[in-house]
């Protein structure tokens, strides 16, 4: 196996425009490249194009114009396409699937026999305490079980991107914290994330790096603490505010308030 230090990045995005039949821009010559193995945070508004950057990367959308290389293969190639997991923002779950049906349909999809999806369905109710809920259908699930099943799936096939769009949103901070330690364990074993949030502290809590985006463009990106050293502030917040979230004439409200 290639040292990180060799491999070619996870995700290598160049030039990517997106432009939708009624006009709007979503993405806007974007380049982005992420190393294999890092832990990376993509923030912005909504409307900043994170839905539809998302979209590009895993073969959904038709691109304007650009390129998508997945660890040095056409982001349009099915080999690209094995080597990504998603949990999307909205559940997409089907509802006449149980726990169980919905990880092993899951598997078959990316090529897995029946067996091999069966033992790993079974493994991945077991990581991600859905044993209870094996065998009960999508729509009786909780909210926080539905948010377990959507990662449980997007980790099924050993995918080596993972794609973590808002995974923590509208769960509580039990939940929240305990889907943090199943991300983190997982990037331990070497496996790249691309994480998209609108908690800050969460962003700055997991990520070895975050990039802004704003206009379909990244407007910055390092470091949590070299974000807050080059823009001359104390909290992401501010970073935010100044870059993605209206800029001066946000930061003035709050200085008013305060």
């Amino acid at each position: 196996m290639s040292s990180p230090a060799t491999s070619p990045p996870a995700l290598s995005i160049s030039g990517l425009t997106k432009r939708y039949a009624d006009g709007t821009l979503a993405l806007e010559d974007l380049d982005l490249e992420i190393p294999a193995g890092s832990f990376f945070g993509l923030l912005g508004p909504n409307g900043a194009g994170k839905t539809t950057l998302i979209g590009a990367v895993c073969n959904l959308i038709r691109l304007s114009g650009g390129e998508i290389q997945i660890f040095g293969r056409p982001g349009t190639g099915m080999a690209a396409r094995r080597m990504i997991g998603i949990a999307e923002q909205e559940p997409n779950l089907d509802k006449f699937l149980t726990v169980y049906e919905t990880l092993l349909y899951h598997g078959g999809y990316y090529g897995m026999d029946r067996s091999e999806a069966s033992e790993r369905a079974e493994q991945m109710i077991d990581a991600f305490d859905l044993r209870a809920k094996r065998d009960v259908e999508a729509p009786k699930l909780s909210g926080g079980m539905r948010r377990r099943l959507l990662l449980a799936r997007a980790l099924l096939h050993r995918p080596r991107l993972v794609i973590l769009d808002e995974p923590t949103a509208g769960v509580d901070l039990e939940l929240r914290h305990e889907l943090w330690r199943y991300i983190r364990a997982l990037h331990e074993q070497g496996t790249t994330i691309l994480l998209t949030t609108h908690y800050l502290e969460e962003a700055e809590a997991l990520c070895d790096e975050i990039a802004l985006i704003s206009g379909g463009r990244i407007v910055a990106r390092d470091s949590a603490e070299g974000l807050k050293r080059t823009y001359g502030v104390d909290t992401l917040e501010e970073v935010y505010l100044r870059t993605v979230a209206g800029g001066r004439i946000a930061l003035d409200v709050m200085e008013e308030v305060e």
